[in-house]
Formats: structure tokens, C-alpha cells, sequence
């Protein structure tokens, strides 16, 4: 899961980014209006943390922006203007939730990982496709009740793919999705190719039903149930 930190103070910028990596997130961020315009308009995110008051602009602006790009980013707005009419605002312009500064960490890992699984898991704690389940709280997949072992990136493809089902997805993408917005300047994808093979086959050996197709030239798919592609492998 991708998270862009839209935040001018450089200290508490760089706190949050930490504290999100631990917990397992693909963290970018932004110091200014511009920046995150930018961001935003070349690249997605599952979530994004977006201070109100920026050297350059308005966060609200930016939120307002990225809801005209019809994208589907959970947006926490993170603000110290706290009184009940900002976080009202907030809300009705199209922020998904709104915490008050000063605020714990702890308190902060949980909406993050709250309104993602509101937009993506339609509030459900583990995804399933088929004999496939995945935890994305526990960073745990099982195929019936063997648990996969997986490393870092294979569960975080697994877990692309199993919120994309059927979707055909380039590797450019993929990569972004897992390895960050930088990835872009990449000479080839062949790491794509290393890590969707090994993850491939932890799940045949496991018996999964839903099957990681490689599409020739393009990227992967999902596929599960009778869907098909003629060029898939």
C-alpha cells in the first residue's frame, strides 16, 4: 500500500514517513503545493496524508484538484486547525477523514489502515478470491488453511493483484505500486519478473485457484474462475 505525505514541516514529515515504513507502507512525499500537484498527477496512492496550509497553496485546493481527476485516493487531511467548522469543511469538499495536530502515531497507522479498507476491502479485514485470503493488516495470505510464506514484495504484489482482480496490469504500474514513484527511472522491469515468479509458484505449490498470468509485452493479470486472455501464459 502506497502513501503520499503532503506536509511542509520537515520534521514532522520525515516522522510520519518513518513511522509508515515500519509499518510496511510505500511512502512518497511532498513539501509544497506544486510538488504534490505533480505527484498526484502522475502517479496513484492508496491514501493521502495532506496538511492544509502549504508555502504555495491550499491543501484544500489540492484536494478539490485530485477529485476533478476522478482518482480514487482515501484522503486524511492532517491539520492544527481543529475547530469543528475546519473539520466539517474538510469533510464536505471530499476528505475521507480528518485528525487534529498534535496526534499519535498509533492513532494516525489506524485511520490510514481504516479508510483503505473502507475504499478497497469494502471494510472487511481480509480479501478473499476464490481458496486465496489475504490479510492485509497481518501481512499474512493463506491458500485454504497452509499459510504462504512470502517475502516483503511478494506480499505486497500478492496484494496488488488481489485488489485488482481480472484488471490487466502493466508493469510500469505494478512497479510503482510496489517499489514507489522513483522506480519510473528504472533501465527494465526484469525485478518485476524475478519476484512475480517466485511468488507464482509459492502459490501453485499451495494449490491456489486464482492464477498470476504474464500477458506478453504488457504486464499481469489476476485470473481466477473462467477468465482468459489469448496472450496470457
Amino acid at each position: 500500500m502506497k502513501i503520499l505525505i503532503i506536509e511542509d514541516e520537515d520534521n514532522l514529515r520525515k516522522t510520519l514517513a518513518t513511522s509508515l515504513e515500519k509499518e510496511r507502507f510505500i511512502v512518497e512525499h511532498a513539501s509544497d503545493f506544486q510538488t504534490a500537484l505533480s505527484k498526484l498527477n502522475d502517479y496513484d496512492y492508496d491514501c493521502v496524508l495532506l496538511d492544509i496550509m502549504l508555502p504555495d497553496g491550499n491543501g484544500l485546493t489540492l484536494l478539490q484538484e485530485l477529485k476533478k481527476m476522478h482518482k480514487k485516493e482515501s484522503v486524511i487531511i492532517i491539520s492544527a486547525k481543529d475547530s469543528l467548522e475546519d473539520k466539517v469543511y474538510g469533510l464536505d469538499v471530499g476528505a475521507d477523514d480528518y485528525l487534529a495536530k498534535p496526534f499519535h502515531l498509533a492513532e494516525l497507522h489506524a485511520r490510514v489502515k481504516s479508510v483503505i479498507r473502507r475504499k478497497q476491502n469494502e471494510g472487511e479485514l481480509k480479501i478473499e478470491v476464490e481458496n486465496l485470503k489475504v490479510y492485509p493488516d497481518r501481512h499474512s495470505a493463506f491458500v485454504g488453511e497452509q499459510e504462504l510464506t512470502l517475502n516483503r514484495k511478494e506480499f505486497d504484489l500478492l496484494y496488488y493483484f488481489v485488489t485488482n482482480p481480472g484488471r490487466l496490469i502493466h508493469k510500469g504500474t505494478l512497479a510503482e505500486a510496489v517499489w514507489g514513484d522513483c522506480i519510473d527511472q528504472a533501465d527494465s522491469y526484469d525485478f518485476i519478473y524475478s519476484q512475480v515468479k517466485n511468488l507464482r509458484k509459492k502459490m501453485k505449490l499451495a494449490g491456489a485457484l486464482p492464477e498470476i498470468r504474464a500477458v506478453y509485452g504488457f504486464g499481469y493479470k489476476m485470473c481466477y474462475g473462467n477468465s482468459s486472455t489469448e496472450n496470457e501464459k
